[in-house]
């Protein structure tokens, strides 16, 4: 369905393909991966057409919709949330506007005079509208809001009201309800809770066509691709199955090439203090000569790439009290919309608990009265001796100091610090070289991030309480900060939307549901294993 043939393409200065390629065919799913910045993207763009290849071809079968989903969504308002899932569907959904707008004429008494003609107009609309399968097409696409959810009294109010993380789902819903012949989907779990993940990885299961998706969620990879083709130094090397057996025939083939090449070195070496010896004895000099001409031949083995990966190392926090937090019959409104009602929790030293809730059960509200970002109507919340806390929530990415740059933030933060330190930490995080005299305010949103956790972490508090602390991180940054919290000597209170994550670092699960709050003992996994379900609301 889809061929990149020997395509090269560059940035500036920068190569992005050197002579690449790849195919995609009808009803395989491929995960795109490589470093950030090493051209995924691009790769959709120019399947697309919004970008060409300096050399090469892109070939897209004649005849097949593409449907491609980029973290631009660009401006959405003045439709309901479900007539803006279907403005992607063609005519049906210009149909469906003027249908909408004819209800709303018809029930208007100061256009009573012009009823008889709204009515008209109206059954000829609403009988094209029905022609094209639009009662059909609604329902679909209020079954997949639901599913990336949206709860009903949302899906018909003005999506201009949305916030931007709410119009990345409106415009996802776009693209799965065209059901095209082939999916382009960068990032498409950026901005999902992890019971939305489950339930787009069940709808892109069923998805009949090829689909083409960019994840940092290793699980949701796993799941789904059937073929995984890697970005690296210019070149697209496909490997046939999901992400992990990708990783292990990497390093499979990284430890081939390292032995190839060690043995080469091995005999250059050899060849080379030979030539050296015996270069200048007349006696030797055709087997001098003959070997000279043998290395001139030989195709030289290149060393394996190796991926820097900085690792991050706590330093040990101060250690707290037994009783870490505690809270105690706390009730917290919002309106009319009771959230807690009489709310008991201990949280004790060392435990890492991980919050699981659907949508509005109140999970970052329990993690901002913990950390004193909220208070509670009634009831008590508490901290133990001694305890120093460390809050991460995404509004934290909107207080850095947009003049700033990373070095001069992290400098900001620790004025004692050496310049030295500051860069190790930076490079622990992602930033390495000259990424440390970027400017705060042309910062990514996963770059603003990494910044704000090496702040934090840098002199760590032993109470760690972080709301989704791994969106919009690559798995690479992921994994550190998994390996680093792995090491961590204090306690945690946490959500997030990885299950990677959970399941690493979790040892209690505090689930928040409609019919109360429930605590288990062990861990995500274990949670999974006794619950029989990955997320509350989730069969």
């Amino acid at each position: 369905m889809i061929r990149l043939d020997s395509i090269s393409k560059q940035h500036g200065q920068q190569i992005l393909f050197l002579e690449a390629s790849m195919s995609v065919f009808r009803g395989e799913k491929v995960g795109l991966v490589g470093p950030n910045g090493s051209g995924k993207s691009t790769v959709f763009r120019m399947i697309v057409g919004d970008e060409h290849p300096d050399a090469g071809q892109v070939a897209v079968e004649k005849g097949i919709s593409v449907g491609y989903f980029s973290q631009d969504v660009g401006e959405m308002k003045g439709r309901a949330v479900v007539e803006e899932t279907m403005a992607g569907a063609g005519e049906v959904s210009e149909v469906a506007h003027e249908l909408h707008a004819l209800e709303h004429a018809m029930a208007d008494p100061g256009r009573a005079d012009e009823l008889e003609k709204l009515v008209d107009r109206f059954g000829h609309v609403q009988a094209r509208f029905d022609e094209l399968g639009g009662y059909a097409l609604e329902s679909r696409a209020r079954e997949i809001l639901a599913g990336l959810g949206f709860r009903p009294e949302v899906v018909d109010d003005d999506v201009g009201k949305l916030s931007g993380g709410w119009k990345m789902r409106v415009a996802l819903a776009r693209i799965l309800l065209m059901n095209p012949d082939a999916l382009l989907l960068d990032e498409p779990t950026n901005h999902l809770d992890i019971e939305s993940i489950i339930w787009l990885e069940r709808f892109l299961r069923d998805f009949e066509g090829a689909l083409v998706i960019t994840s940092h969620d290793r699980e949701f990879l796993n799941r789904l691709a059937t073929k995984i083709v890697e970005i690296d130094g210019g070149e697209l090397t496909t490997y046939s199955g999901n992400f992990d057996f990708y990783e292990r025939q990497r390093e499979i083939a990284a430890a081939q090439q390292e032995a190839q090449f060690a043995r080469q070195q091995a005999m250059l070496a050899k060849e080379e203090a030979f030539i050296a010896r015996f270069k200048a004895r007349a006696s030797h000099a055709a087997q001098v000569q003959s070997r000279v001409k043998k290395l001139e031949k030989i195709e030289r083995v290149e060393p394996p790439r190796r991926r820097k990966v900085v690792e991050f190392e706590f330093r040990a926090p101060p250690r707290s009290g037994e009783d870490v937090a505690k809270l105690v019959g706390v009730v917290k409104r919002y309106g009319a919309r009771t959230i807690y009602d009489g709310l008991d929790l201990l949280v004790r030293r060392r435990e890492r608990w991980c919050v699981m809730g659907v949508n509005g059960a109140g999970k970052s509200t329990l993690l901002k009265l913990v950390a004193g970002e909220s208070s509670a109507d009634d009831g008590k919340v508490s901290l133990g001796a001694s305890v120093k806390l460390g809050y991460f929530a995404q509004h934290a990415m909107e207080l850095l100091d947009a003049e700033r740059s990373v070095l001069e933030t992290l400098q900001a933060a620790f004025p004692l610090a050496t310049v030295g330190s500051m860069r190790s930490l930076a490079g622990a995080f992602g930033f390495s070289g000259d990424d440390v005299d970027k400017s705060c305010r042309i910062l990514s949103g996963g770059e603003k991030a990494r910044l704000v956790l090496a702040t934090m972490l840098y002199d760590p508090p032993n109470f760690l309480v972080l709301d989704e602390p791994t969106n919009h991180l690559d798995m690479a940054t992921k994994e550190m900060l998994v390996k680093a919290l792995a090491g961590f000597e204090g306690t945690m209170l946490f959500v997030s939307h990885d299950r990677s994550f959970l399941a690493a670092l979790s040892n209690r699960v505090l689930e928040l549901t409609p019919d109360g709050v429930h605590r288990y003992g062990g861990g995500y996994t274990e949670y999974v294993a006794s619950t029989g379900h990955e997320a509350p609301g989730v069969s």
